[in-house]
């Protein structure tokens, strides 16, 4: 069956989450919920698939001001069976040092890396904010078909 004959997936964004991606209403729905943890889920997969979304300053500043916050919210994530951090910049553009702060480049690189190793949850730079908004989207649609909400 082809994906245009399914019924669309429903998508979820949490209420806190302050400028939400707009997707592809002819593939999902979107409900707005407080999720336990991360920007965006699947309804049915709250509690086992989860992106977080960040901007490149944004993600500069959590990684490198936030520190303990941000590690709370990766010990829950690294207990889902498919959770990433969409940052919506590219790995040039960190080690361009494109972003506000005086974060150094190393620095930003560094806590990504600690992100994926000590945490196992993927970091994707993803260039901008449509390639980004394209990318949860179908990490979302792909956790979705393989675990069938």
């Amino acid at each position: 069956m082809s994906r245009s004959s399914q019924q669309p997936v429903t998508l979820l964004v949490d209420t806190r989450e302050q400028e939400p991606y707009s997707f592809d209403a002819r593939l999902v729905t979107v409900e707005r919920r407080a999720l336990p943890a991360g920007d965006y889920s699947v309804a049915g997969l709250e509690g086992v698939v989860a992106v977080e979304r960040k901007t490149l300053d944004d993600f500069v500043s959590t990684v490198i001001h936030s520190r303990p916050r941000f590690r709370e919210e990766l010990k829950k994530l690294e207990g889902y069976r498919a959770a990433c951090v969409a940052v919506e910049g590219s790995l040039l553009d960190v080690l361009m040092h494109r972003y506000r702060g005086d974060a150094h480049p190393n620095a930003v690189l560094g806590s990504a890396l600690s992100i994926i190793l000590d945490y196992r949850i993927p970091v994707f730079f993803c260039s901008s904010r449509q390639a980004a908004c394209q990318f949860v989207q179908a990490y979302l649609l792909g956790a979705h078909a393989r675990w069938n909400a």
